[in-house]
């Protein structure tokens, strides 16, 4: 190919429903994630012997955690790995109530885009395999 000519256009891989939002909704937990991590730094909560810069280590790492899974949901392992990272959150209300409150919130939306966008991705799936469904059959 020379440098003249142009290049043929990438073809981006379709994304599915489920894979969509849920990337969506790891996406901003995930900035909540470390802010929490900053709340867990700024009360001091950890146990005694626990530096409190290990709260905003251990909220850096969820953070980096759910951004790597959120670009790996095409893989099925994934999806485990979300609802994983849904418990270890629910975990941290142990140390802060208000994670729990935050674990409660994502891990619902987490549910509707896993459950949800499933079934549109199989809904998607049956009227293209059959195009003269109507919208709504």
């Amino acid at each position: 190919m020379s440098p003249r000519e142009p290049r043929a256009p990438r073809v981006r891989r379709q994304r599915g429903a489920q894979e969509s939002l849920g990337a969506v909704v790891l996406g901003f937990e995930s900035i909540i994630v470390f802010l929490g991590g900053l709340v867990v730094y700024g009360l001091k909560v950890l146990p005694a012997g626990i530096e409190p810069w290990w709260g905003i280590v251990g909220g850096v790492v969820m953070a980096i955690a759910m951004v790597a899974v959120s670009g790996s949901l095409r893989h099925r392992w994934a999806l485990f790995a979300g609802w994983g990272l849904q418990v270890i959150l629910l975990l941290g209300g142990l140390l802060v109530p208000a994670l729990a409150v935050v674990a409660v919130i994502f891990g619902g939306m987490w549910a509707y885009a896993t459950i949800k966008g499933a079934a549109l991705d199989r809904q998607n799936a049956r009227r293209a395999a059959s195009p003269d469904l109507s919208n709504g059959e």
